[in-house]
């Protein structure tokens, strides 16, 4: 394994690298819980749409049955290096009531939209209210880079 040097990045740079990800990549590890069955963890695609995530599961997964149940979640960029780590409250919509522009723009980032699939699909869209964002241990200090909902640089 070889070890890089890692410069620690501003808080804005942080931000901007942050948004340049959410912006950017697919995949997301959705993590819920239910007082009954405990914690779950899945991967999910995943749009951001500049002020939150959206993302869709079965109506019948545990990550639906959860979110009804306990709405805060934490959501984690695939990455252990350059970790982006969300936290927030997420909203369900059933595929019949999902806002147009949300829906479209995940059926064309991913060329599939569960509106138009047999089985019944559920939205989840969440709104950061904390993001956590850090390279290493250079960066763990000063590594919240959004608190109550707004961004600190």
């Amino acid at each position: 394994m070889q070890v890089t040097e890692i410069t620690r990045r501003t808080a804005a740079q942080r931000r901007r690298d942050t948004l340049d990800r959410l912006s950017t990549e697919r995949d997301v590890w959705l993590s819920t819980a239910h007082p009954e069955h405990g914690p779950h963890q899945v991967p999910l695609w995943f749009l951001w749409d500049g002020r939150a995530v959206w993302m869709c599961t079965s109506t019948s997964s545990a990550s639906a049955r959860n979110v009804r149940e306990e709405p805060r979640v934490r959501l984690s960029l695939p990455d252990t290096f350059d970790v982006v780590s969300l936290q927030g409250e997420a909203e369900a919509y059933p595929a019949s009531e999902v806002p147009d522009e949300a829906a479209d723009a995940f059926a064309d980032k991913f060329g599939w939209d569960p509106r138009r699939e047999r089985g019944s699909f559920l939205y989840l869209r969440v709104e950061p209210a904390t993001v956590r964002a850090w390279r290493g241990e250079p960066e763990l200090r000063g590594r919240v880079v959004m608190r109550e909902g707004v961004w600190l640089a």
